[in-house]
C-alpha cells in the first residue's frame, strides 16, 4: 500500500526531472534517461515565483498564529471560565460549521470591499479570526484537563490571563500542533479565497501562480510538476517539525492540594 500510494509522486519527481519530448515518450519513461533541472529553473521565470512563495509564507504564518491565538482564547473561555451563556455560544460556533464555505464567500467579499480590504494581505489572513473547526478542536482537548491546574495556579496568585499562558497553554501543545498543521496546510493550498481577493500578480498566493502555469491550449507538465514539488517541501519540513512536537509536547505536572 505504501508503494502504491507514492507512486504518484515519484512520478511526479520523474516528470520534473524530464525534457519536454521525454514527457510523452513511449514506452514510458520511469526513470529518465537525460534528466535535468531545467523545469525547476524555467518555473522562475515563466511567474515571479519566488515572490509567490514569499507572499504564501507570510500569509500561511499569519494566517496559522491568528487562527491559534483567537481559538485558543475562545476555547479557553468556553471550556474552563464559568459564565451565563457558554453553551449556547458553542452551539453557535458548531452551527457554523455545517454551513458551506461558498454561502460565506459573496457576504465576505461585500464586507471585504466596504473596508477597502479588497487586493490586500489582510483580506486573505482575517478570515481565521472567526475559525469553528479549531475553536471545536480545542475545546474537547481542553475539557480533558483537570480544573484542579487552574485552581493550583489562582492558589499560587496567578491571574486568568497567566493561568491561560502559563499553565493551559503548554499543557495544550499536542493539540495546538495538530491544529498548526491542520491550518497551514489549509491556509498553504487554499486557492479560492486568494483568487477572489487578490489581483495583484506580485501579491498573488504560490497557489495562484501554480495555476498560470496551466496554459489554455498547452501546458508543459515538468515545468507544472517541478512548480509543483517545491509548493509540498513546506508542508514536509512543517510536518517534520511539527511531529516532533507533539511527542515532546505533553506537559506533565502535579497537582497542589
Amino acid at each position: 500500500m505504501t508503494v502504491i500510494v507514492t507512486i504518484p509522486l515519484y512520478w511526479m519527481i520523474s516528470t520534473s526531472l524530464k525534457s519536454k519530448g521525454a514527457l510523452m515518450a513511449l514506452p514510458i519513461q520511469w526513470i529518465p534517461e537525460h534528466p535535468s533541472l531545467n523545469s525547476y529553473k524555467k518555473v522562475f521565470t515563466l511567474f515571479p515565483f519566488a515572490r509567490a512563495i514569499a507572499n504564501s509564507a507570510f500569509i500561511t504564518v499569519m494566517y496559522v498564529a491568528i487562527t491559534v491565538l483567537s481559538a485558543s482564547m475562545a476555547a479557553f473561555a468556553i471550556a474552563k471560565i464559568r459564565f451565563r451563556g457558554a453553551k449556547l455560544i458553542f452551539a453557535l460556533y458548531l452551527t457554523s460549521m455545517m454551513i458551506p464555505v461558498q454561502i460565506t464567500l459573496i457576504p465576505m467579499f461585500i464586507i471585504m470591499n466596504r473596508l477597502s480590504l479588497i487586493n490586500t494581505y489582510t483580506s486573505v489572513i482575517s478570515p481565521p479570526v472567526f475559525k469553528a473547526f479549531a475553536v471545536f478542536l480545542l475545546v474537547q482537548n481542553m475539557r480533558a484537563l483537570p480544573d484542579d491546574y487552574m485552581e493550583a495556579g489562582r492558589i499560587d496568585g496567578a491571574g486568568l490571563f497567566q493561568i491561560y499562558k502559563d499553565i493551559i497553554m503548554p499543557m495544550m501543545l499536542p493539540a495546538l500542533a495538530t491544529l498548526s498543521i491542520t491550518t497551514f496546510m489549509e491556509a498553504w493550498n487554499d486557492y479560492l479565497w486568494p483568487l477572489v481577493m487578490l489581483s495583484d500578480k506580485n501579491k498573488m498566493t504560490l497557489t495562484l501562480a501554480l495555476n498560470t502555469l496551466n496554459g489554455q491550449y498547452d501546458t508543459e507538465y515538468n515545468v507544472l510538476m517541478a512548480g509543483s514539488l517545491m509548493s509540498m517541501l513546506p508542508i514536509i519540513m512543517i510536518y517534520i517539525a511539527a511531529q516532533t512536537q507533539m511527542k515532546r509536547g505533553i506537559t506533565v505536572g502535579g497537582v497542589k492540594g
